[in-house]
């Protein structure tokens, strides 16, 4: 089955070209918020952030690139420590060096990219696209994280209360 990114033209000439490489493909054999991949993960902060960036006038290309490599590095951040810092400070310096190896990175892909966390981290973001990818992140790692959970919530009120009815 087509994504609805993978027919969105636009987007594709964006991005398409990191798709390609073995850096971001890599993404899909790492579990990012327990039921979904980096990958999935990263593809969904990407396009999201990409469509708000668009409605509200900003870098849309920009948006979508830095969106999908946003959390390009290669651990279990849950079990990964580090000396230097947290991961939600570490990783975002980290998907920028990655970055940096496929791809030449504007300062407001730069930007997206190493502020994405904050909220975790202090330093704000300088661009409304910065803050478009950390929300958008914030709203998908939830949502993908909570999807199961969703899906018994509907299966137990149409139990209960037939199909006709939504939640």
């Amino acid at each position: 089955m087509t994504e609805k990114w993978q027919n969105d033209e636009e987007y594709m000439s964006y991005v398409n070209d990191l798709l390609a490489t073995e850096a971001v493909q890599k993404l899909a054999n790492y579990t990012q918020h327990m039921h979904s991949t980096r990958l999935d993960h990263s593809i969904s902060v990407s396009y999201n952030s990409y469509k708000l960036a668009k409605k509200w006038g900003g870098d849309a290309r920009a948006t979508a690139r830095a969106g999908l490599l946003h959390d390009l590095f290669y651990y279990d951040w849950r079990t990964t420590k580090f000396d230097e810092g947290s991961h939600a400070y570490m990783h975002p310096r980290i998907a920028v060096k990655n970055a940096e190896k496929i791809t030449e990175l504007s300062d407001l892909e730069r930007d997206i990219i190493i502020k994405h966390m904050w909220g975790a981290t202090i330093a704000p973001p300088k661009y409304k696209e910065s803050y478009i990818v950390t929300m958008v992140d914030k709203y998908c790692a939830v949502k993908e994280a909570s999807e199961p959970m969703t899906d018994r919530v509907k299966a137990k009120w149409h139990q209960y209360f037939g199909k006709k009815q939504s939640i």
